[in-house]
């Protein structure tokens, strides 16, 4: 038996395993002495059908059974612990002819590279202190959606609900047996293309609209039905009990738990744009390839995760070697930071997972999922690959708040965040 390596990339080789019936044959013995007990054949008590006979008639199937047993055992037993390929590994060949086994594979190497002077790279980190006005915008929200909506006799205005029967306009005349009604809360967002042409109308009003835009444009004639104005709930202790599940006893508290949400919420969402700038700035600032097969590893992932937030199947319509490419740049982005990761933990090798870490972060599983910490807890101790995962996940947390003494770090507001970040994507 003999391994081959051939460099096609600094990362990617072509693995050759070459072999004889020599090293095969012990494997073949075994398995024709398996398969004579197993094999029943008229004319012969069960067990004793002759050796010959059965090469005769199964051996291809046996033997090439057995050299893929032997492929994957060579594999796992002495290419894994010699070369330590990375990614998924991919057969590209596996031939069985004429006595003789060639077996290819296309494998992943590990990209030789250094870090680079951490203390270099600067980057940036939203800081931001929530305002009295943004806890006044909350509370406002929180009060009208507690609130209720009444009937008036009134012009339409953008502070209304309005209760339409929406009729499309085929050729300019109406397809009345597909009219249907629909409420358009033109407070919201997502109904500001109905705005200007409700506006000043009232009850019993028609209004021709366009929805959509270029080529994609749908007309419809609108009949307006019956139009509402929003009463917001009143400002109260009990209001604010309630609101606040009884975490709060009064008004001022309330207040005060919406403005330690909304900076949580900033504090948090500032930890998430810092880990994935350092990750930007880092890729940028290193060189290297990364393996073919793990490239695609990461992209088989995407797709995975796509598949399950689609209940466990690809949507209809999903394009898989389309989303694939256009996932080609973030998954080269991605690859470099598992290296890039590996080589920052072997830096700060005094890292250390404690057992209160890991209930830390059980804890807050727990808490997100509404489930009991012991639960949560008996959940990955029956689970091993989660739990390995977590602790994966644990120490990349720790190699961010390592980097956070390393880098240059340039605190900025959130609207100088804001223009750069859109600065960034125009470009």
């Amino acid at each position: 038996m003999e391994i081959t390596v051939n460099d096609i990339t600094s990362v990617d080789k072509e693995l050759i395993i070459s072999a004889d019936r020599e090293d095969l044959e012990p494997k073949f013995k075994e398995a024709y002495k398996k398969y004579k007990g197993q094999i029943n054949m008229p004319g012969f008590r069960p067990g004793k059908v002759p050796t010959k006979i059965i090469r005769k008639r199964f051996g291809d199937e046996i033997e090439q059974e057995e050299v893929s047993k032997y492929v994957q055992e060579v594999f796992e037993n002495e290419v894994v612990p010699e070369y330590d390929p990375v990614g998924e590994s991919q057969m590209l060949e596996l031939n069985w002819e004429n006595d003789e086994l060639e077996a290819k594979f296309k494998i992943g190497a590990r990209p030789e590279f250094e870090l680079t002077d951490l203390s270099e790279i600067e980057v940036d980190r939203l800081v931001h202190d929530v305002t009295d006005e943004e806890v006044k915008e909350e509370l406002d929200r929180q009060l009208k959606q507690q609130g209720n909506w009444e009937e008036v006799e009134e012009e339409i205005t953008e502070d209304n609900r309005v209760t339409v029967d929406a009729i499309p306009l085929e050729d300019g005349e109406p397809d009345e047996e597909n009219k249907t009604e629909e409420t358009i809360d033109l407070t919201k967002e997502e109904s500001e293309q109905f705005r200007d042409d409700l506006l000043g109308h009232e009850v019993g009003d028609e209004v021709d609209v366009e929805i959509g835009h270029d080529d994609h444009t749908h007309s419809f004639k609108l009949i307006v039905k019956k139009v509402e104005k929003l009463h917001k709930a009143d400002l109260t202790d009990e209001f604010a009990k309630q609101a606040s599940d009884g975490e709060a006893k009064n008004v001022d508290e309330f207040r005060s738990l919406i403005k330690s949400k909304i900076q949580n919420y900033y504090d948090q969402s500032a930890d998430d744009l810092f880990k994935n700038d350092i990750i930007d700035s880092l890729v940028d600032k290193h060189d290297f390839d990364v393996p073919e097969v793990f490239k695609k590893q990461v992209q088989n992932q995407y797709v995975e995760r796509v598949k399950q937030q689609s209940q466990g199947q690809l949507p209809p319509d999903f394009d898989e070697d389309e989303y694939k490419e256009n996932m080609e740049d973030r998954a080269i982005r991605d690859a470099k930071w598992f290296f890039l990761n590996e080589k920052l933990q072997e830096k700060f090798d005094d890292i250390e997972i404690k057992p209160e870490d890991i209930d830390q972060h059980l804890e807050a599983e727990a808490s997100r999922y509404g489930i009991e910490v012991d639960q949560m807890r008996n959940m990955f101790a029956q689970n091993p690959q989660q739990l390995e995962s977590l602790r994966n996940s644990i120490r990349e947390d720790k190699v961010f708040d390592r980097l956070k003494d390393e880098v240059e770090i340039k605190e900025i507001d959130k609207e100088t965040y804001q223009e750069k970040h859109d600065e960034d994507i125009e470009a």
